[in-house]
């Protein structure tokens, strides 16, 4: 990646972790103040950076084509896109689960179809990581990926059960659904695309290491 210019370039996500990827990027000394001016804008510039406000999912996209140097970006989005970005940091903020759920009053009948290795239906929004997860299980699933409102899907007849993310659980009780299983974990991650990675080694180690307070370094 040919550098653009002499600023530092971070992709930052809407949404959810906004507010804590504010914060991380701000305790590591960058001028994230100025994305506080002007709802609207979604390139700011700023003494030594430049900050990139896209979607959760576009942020590895960006990173991985070098329109950014560094990023943060939910374990969840790096593990349904796969991008060719390097990651970093786990930045332990931002904490929800990927879960296996169906109506509470079919549960058993559906734990007993995967189980019997019945085809089942399965909504989601992540249908790479359910397809993954029904494989390694050694059982089949027919996966339809919507864009939202996933907990609707079972209760109106369009899938067996779900895969998704929930952070109290609260939307999947309010919609009568039951946790069967419990695939992973995602929190938010400091991600770097490999050409900046390289060519700017000491800009992006720098930045990583002073988000190294409050988060865990990745081995």
């Amino acid at each position: 990646m040919s550098p653009r210019n002499e600023r530092l370039r971070v992709a930052v996500p809407k949404g959810k972790i906004f507010e804590d990827a504010m914060l991380a990027l701000e305790g590591a000394g960058l001028p994230v103040e100025v994305l506080r001016e002007d709802g609207r804008k979604l390139l700011y510039e700023a003494e030594g950076a430049e900050f990139i406000i896209c979607r959760p999912t576009d942020v590895p996209v960006f990173v991985e084509y070098g329109a950014a140097d560094v990023g943060i970006v939910g374990k969840d989005v790096l593990e349904e896109g796969e991008p060719n970005v390097v990651e970093l940091r786990d930045l332990g903020t931002g904490l929800v689960r990927m879960i296996l759920a169906a109506p509470a009053d079919r549960v058993e009948e559906v734990r007993e179809a995967i189980g019997h290795a019945e085809v089942v239906r399965v909504a989601t929004k992540f249908p790479r990581t359910a397809r993954r997860y029904f494989e390694g299980m050694g059982r089949q699933a027919e996966i339809i990926a919507l864009h939202g409102s996933i907990e609707l899907a079972p209760l109106v007849g369009l899938a067996e059960c779900i895969v998704d993310l929930t952070e109290t659980g609260t939307t999947l009780r309010e919609n009568n659904l039951e946790i069967l299983d419990e695939i992973s974990t995602s929190t938010a991650r400091l991600i770097a695309n490999r050409g900046a990675y390289r060519l700017r080694n000491a800009e992006v180690s720098a930045l990583a290491d002073a988000m190294q307070k409050d988060e865990i370094p990745l081995a």
